[in-house]
């Protein structure tokens, strides 16, 4: 181990869909020569071992993984944990064991010192007073869209503005979010129901709003923000974005998986990302279907479903008579089981597939699949317009509102399903995707994203030139 190696701390939010795009980009700087120390919560790690396999993130060059705790009862569910707890905890209790383990690693003479953090930017609440206290750079990598990032921002001016939090139980329902507002920078057209959703509350205090307008405030103590995007998607939020800053500088990095794709013989390729055991088996029951015959059904790793709202989509599926492959993880119902009637089972045994967790970058890159029906989670999204699959969109909460408006409404590549489920309109939008004339208009336009996304991450591609200014300008850089 070089003395001189550069050393990064990534730390992402305790959530799956975080930690797969922090531990890409710790890929990345991996390859252009840091060391890495990875940081998961406990809980999580332990998942990762138990989907992963006990030894299978030992043993790689120049890459470690260390935990904190996360300050919550003990628990060994295989479930994603309750959300309004873990911000509560992640602003009151995560400080001091990173800080414990900062001071630990510079301490150990066969340790590399710590050169700089990488940060989740929804960790920024601790991890920037960790990075003043030992001297190093720390990027902020926010593992949204730039529109996304834009919404959160404006929290605060919604409280201004006396918008939020909400002034009683009326505002949700009597068309108060179906407002305009037409003072946010570089996002024209939007209204208050495409804000990522964390501001709906009744309550001043309630954690999860406070950990968003949080998860901004000190934006401007980074040394960079990143963002999982690319220039051409969204240029006008970004614009916006980069002039509300003198400091830090704003790098645009996605789509990631891209990057990470021209990496040759990359010594990191056997690490997985997934909190729930990939079952790759439904990768063998795509291989004879035809070429964009099967709609892909992913709900994601947070949202869940009512048992009518899952009876609904799954008649809706087939009676639309196209093949499906339908992820379905254990806690995807609530309160229950997600187990469809029997009749159902019977009608699709030819034409469905249901698995609990999938390799789901493969699954929408693979040939057969021609349709994404998604909760709009950002990786999702990015993943679904990188490999050219057009989407049926049903957020459910926080960015993905937010998602769904700039997939639908700006970029042209998905079609929003009502939130109160019904079967004879998936049935009706699910055609429409697979061979109505809306459908083929969707299908062109992915493609021409897609073809953007691969510009971005060529060599000479805003996205590949960002990451290595990145490098140079920050991360190599003493602070």
């Amino acid at each position: 181990m070089s003395p001189n190696k550069p050393h990064a701390v990534c730390i992402p939010s305790p959530a799956q869909s975080h930690i797969k795009a922090v531990l890409k980009l710790a890929k990345l700087l991996h390859h252009r020569g840091f060391y890495v120390t990875f940081v998961n919560t406990e809980f999580n790690h332990k998942r990762f071992l138990k989907s992963l396999g006990p030894n299978s993130l030992d043993g790689f060059p120049d890459f470690q993984f260390k935990t904190i705790p996360d300050g919550l009862p003990d628990s060994n569910e295989d479930a994603t944990q309750d959300i309004a707890l873990l911000c509560d905890s992640v602003r009151k209790n995560f400080l001091a064991p990173f800080r414990d383990l900062l001071i630990k690693i510079n301490n150990t003479q066969t340790n590399l010192p710590v050169t700089c953090i990488v940060s989740d930017g929804f960790m920024s609440m601790f991890t920037i007073t960790a990075a003043e206290e030992i001297g190093v750079p720390i990027a902020l990598f926010y593992t949204v869209s730039a529109s996304t990032f834009m919404g959160f921002k404006q929290f605060r001016t919604l409280v201004q503005k006396g918008l939020a939090p909400f002034k009683d139980e009326s505002w949700f329902t009597n068309g108060f979010l179906d407002g305009k507002i037409d003072w946010i920078p570089g996002m024209k057209d939007i209204r208050l129901r495409d804000l990522p959703t964390l501001f709906r509350t009744t309550d001043p205090n309630d954690p999860v709003f406070n950990f968003c307008m949080e998860a901004t405030d000190s934006v401007h103590k980074a040394s960079a923000v990143v963002l999982l995007t690319f220039d051409a998607l969204e240029h006008d939020v970004l614009d916006a974005i980069s002039s509300m800053f003198d400091q830090p500088l704003v790098y645009t990095i996605g789509p990631i998986e891209l990057l990470l794709n021209q990496i040759p013989n990359d010594p990191l390729e056997s690490m997985g990302y997934s909190l729930w055991k990939e079952e790759s088996e439904c990768l063998e029951w795509l291989k004879n279907k035809a070429q964009n015959s099967v709609v892909y059904v992913n709900f994601g790793s947070v949202a869940v479903l009512t048992p009518q709202q899952l009876v609904e989509f799954g008649w809706g599926l087939a009676n639309s008579k196209f093949h499906f492959l339908w992820v379905m993880r254990p806690d995807l119902v609530i309160g229950g089981s997600a187990i469809l009637p029997p009749e159902f089972v019977v009608e699709t045994k030819e034409r469905g597939l249901i698995a609990s967790w999938c390799p789901q970058e493969e699954v929408l890159n693979h040939p057969s699949v021609g349709g994404f029906l998604t909760h709009c989670g950002w990786n999702s999204t990015i993943e679904s317009l990188t490999a050219g699959v057009p989407m049926l969109c049903w957020p459910f909460f926080g960015d993905q509102q937010t998602n769904c408006f700039y997939t639908c409404k700006k970029w042209g590549i998905g079609m929003e399903i009502t939130n109160d489920v019904k079967r004879d309109e998936v049935e009706k939008i699910v055609k429409e995707l697979m061979e109505g004339e809306k459908g083929k208009k969707m299908k062109s336009k992915v493609m021409e994203w897609k073809k953007l996304a691969k510009e971005a991450t060529a060599p000479e591609g805003s996205s590949f030139k960002n990451l290595d200014n990145l490098v140079n300008q920050v991360l190599l850089q003493k602070s």
